[in-house]
């Protein structure tokens, strides 16, 4: 009895796509001798890049909290306490690109504030994501079938489908669009910024096999 003939390929997709979210960070740090006064003005700090970024209403997706610290500082010898440091880091998320640069500017012009990013993103749940798996299996046949014509032959059945893996291809950070502490700009404001979303690869690639109508080569 001979042996189902069958063919093995892989379909593999890749697209350039714009992104959907951007995220940055803004830290605002305090510093002084008394202790109270410090965390005081570390809590005022916070609340000011609080109010500014829920200001932008929908065009913010979400606010997190990142990093928070607080320590005494000490002379290079002993533990004798000259003064208290400590910094608070948000992270923010915009759906809206165009008050990205805007945002970030305001915040960047806060005192003892440093902003870093855009990090540009897509969506975990991105229909991106399924429209390249999908896309990927339908090259997965077209190869199949080339081959099978190519042998005289017909697809006549798939025989397993398997996900190679699915990837979003991200920069791990975009060229900062501001970094700056304390910074003031001539006139009291921030001058204006417009930023380029980064284009966002995604890839998709499964591996499947398919029976095939017995060759008619050549030689038979």
């Amino acid at each position: 009895m001979k042996e189902q003939p069958f063919v093995l390929v892989r379909g593999e997709v890749v697209r350039e796509v714009p992104p959907e979210i951007a995220r940055f960070s803004v830290t605002v740090a305090a510093r002084d001798k008394n202790r109270p006064a410090a965390l005081s003005r570390l809590a005022e700090r916070s609340e000011a890049v609080r109010a500014l970024v829920d200001g932008y209403g929908d065009a913010i997706d979400r606010r997190e909290t990142g990093d928070l610290w607080v320590r005494p500082e000490l002379k290079r010898s002993g533990e004798k306490v000259t003064g208290y440091a400590g910094s608070a880091t948000t992270i923010v998320t915009v759906t809206d690109f165009g008050i990205l640069g805007e945002l970030m500017l305001r915040l960047a012009d806060q005192d003892q504030t440093t902003v870093a990013g855009p990090w540009w993103e897509l969506r975990p749940n991105s229909p991106v994501h399924r429209e390249a798996r999908q896309a990927a299996v339908a090259e997965a046949i077209t190869r199949a079938r080339e081959y099978a014509d190519a042998l005289g032959a017909e697809v006549t059945a798939l025989l397993h489908l398997s996900d190679a893996g699915l990837t979003a291809q991200q920069p791990m950070m975009m060229t900062r669009a501001a970094h700056t502490m304390g910074y003031r700009a001539a006139g009291g404001a921030p001058p204006e910024l417009e930023l380029d979303p980064q284009v966002q690869t995604v890839q998709a690639t499964i591996e499947a096999g398919f029976a095939i109508s017995p060759p008619r080569l050549a030689s038979e």
